[in-house]
């Protein structure tokens, strides 16, 4: 898989009011920047709607949402830190709510690659001491760089 990760698509401390500003916010960047069709903010919307992306796990929490690989033209992430958590549901379970304050958004152009990536994104989120390094980045290029380092 061949991934671009761009410094125009890392975002610290960002200040929304949901899960569907937080996710327009990042597909907004992603399509500004070339790496995806105009149609990929309403699929990640709606997808976010049917199949929540909030993972359980110890504060601060992640979300991992992603669409269609058909609508990607180049392979990236794209990462927010949030100032102040937001709600997304539970992916787990549909009804629970989740704080989340680290969003990981997938933009996978290969049919298998969200599988592949979702397992570099694992250690992210298993990893509790690199999250909160990535929520207290000092700028964009450190959150960047252990993004990087994360996924490697």
């Amino acid at each position: 898989m061949d991934l671009q990760l761009d410094e125009k698509l890392v975002f610290r401390n960002i200040s929304t009011q949901s899960d569907l500003d937080t996710l327009a916010f990042l597909a907004d960047a992603l399509l500004e920047n070339g790496y995806v069709t105009n149609e990929y903010k309403e699929a990640i919307q709606q997808r976010e709607k049917e199949y929540p992306t909030g993972l359980p796990s110890s504060l601060p929490a992640v979300a991992i949402p992603h669409a269609n690989y058909e609508m990607v033209k180049k392979t990236t992430l794209a990462i927010a830190t949030l100032e102040r958590p937001v709600l997304f549901h539970n992916m787990e379970n549909n009804k629970e709510s989740i704080e989340i304050q680290i969003v990981i958004m997938m933009a996978i152009g290969e049919p298998h690659g969200q599988v592949e990536m979702l397992q570099k994104i694992v250690g992210i989120i298993q990893d509790e001491p690199l999250r909160e390094q990535m929520v207290k980045a000092s700028s964009d290029k450190e959150l960047l760089e252990l993004l990087k380092k994360a996924i490697a």
